[in-house]
């Protein structure tokens, strides 16, 4: 009887140290999560990313702006990896969603809802709809910090879970998201973070956010030199398809390796050297409608039922009337250097 008293007194005074401390309770938290996503007209941070989904980690810096009022939400997410390749940067505003490649005088414009349609680990009204949305969410306090366990909407079906780490301000800290085994596989740190910075919408301004490079040619030529001889191939493939045909045909930029796979989920995939942008002048591709895709090291574009991207200064594109875009994305994540033609 003591020994349940004693445990009694210690929760209360447990829970009477948290309420001292300033610490809220989970209904507190997730109905002022509520009310920030409501009033919040816009944030600026920077974040460091770690993805495992490859063979080795990458790292990234991920810089993010946002501003919204009652007609219109503006975005700009510009990523950088480890190994100072061409950045690039997904841009929303008024004419729609762009994904820019400043230094090769490349762009894609598509009409598109996102960010909405899915979970996206660095955008903060994105990781607070999933803590919402989440009836199942667990919560916990650690070192002065909100921790929710969630799940979650994103484009890779292997990421399945997600740990979000929230200030005692609820400005987040930390995200980790996890695959069906609980292994993480990508990991944020944000740096900074600002609610209600002083930006405007010139912020978002494609041209402003896109000068020409006048490097962008020799850039190009350099990067095609380096994988000139090679062939990409995928280390996965659906089930009961395989590779019936592969050919190559001359182009002006060079040769374009098409390949043609048969079976249960047919699809083709295009390797073709990226064109070479002029001296001056940006070579902007108009998709109509299409959603961003995060490819790993890259981000792709889905447009219909094709899914485009670069590497390297090389432009891949897969074409399908049966796989998924989710199959599509786990072919393309798949695709390495694998021979010399």
């Amino acid at each position: 009887m003591n020994k349940k008293i004693g445990i009694g007194a210690a929760l209360f005074l447990s829970i009477g140290m948290l309420v001292a401390c300033g610490e809220k309770s989970e209904d507190e938290v997730v109905e002022d999560l509520n009310e920030t996503l409501q009033t919040m007209d816009g944030y600026q941070t920077e974040a460091s990313m770690t993805m495992q989904t490859g063979q080795e980690p990458r790292e990234y810096h991920v810089s993010i702006a946002h501003l919204q009022n009652e007609e219109n939400r503006y975005y700009k997410v510009e990523l950088q990896n480890e190994n100072e390749e061409p950045n690039q940067m997904i841009l929303r505003n008024d004419d729609g969603v762009f994904l820019l490649t400043p230094s090769l005088n490349k762009s894609f414009r598509f009409q598109s809802d996102w960010p909405s349609n899915n979970s996206q680990m660095y955008l903060y009204e994105s990781l607070i709809a999933d803590i919402l949305s989440d009836s199942e969410r667990s919560f916990a306090i650690e070192e002065d910090k909100y921790v929710f366990q969630t799940r979650t909407n994103y484009q890779n079906q292997n990421l399945q879970q997600q740990e979000i780490v929230l200030n005692d301000d609820l400005t987040p800290h930390a995200v980790r998201v996890f695959d069906q085994n609980y292994e993480p596989l990508v990991e944020v740190a944000f740096l900074d973070f600002e609610l209600s910075p002083a930006l405007d919408e010139e912020e978002f301004n494609m041209d402003r956010n896109m000068p020409e490079s006048e490097d962008a040619p020799a850039a190009v030529e350099e990067m095609q030199e380096e994988v000139e001889d090679e062939v990409f191939m995928p280390s996965y493939e659906p089930s009961n398809t395989q590779l019936v045909e592969s050919k190559e045909v001359d182009t002006e930029d060079g040769t374009r390796i098409i390949m043609n796979y048969d079976g249960d989920q047919a699809f083709t995939i295009i390797q073709q050297p990226m064109s070479v942008p002029a001296a001056s002048g940006m070579t902007m591709t108009e998709l109509g409608e299409g959603n961003p895709i995060d490819l790993g090291d890259v981000v792709g574009v889905e447009s219909g039922q094709s899914l485009t991207w670069t590497v390297d200064g090389v432009e891949f594109i897969i074409a399908s009337d049966s796989l998924h875009m989710d199959e599509m994305a786990a072919v393309a994540r798949s695709m390495t250097r694998t021979s010399e033609k």
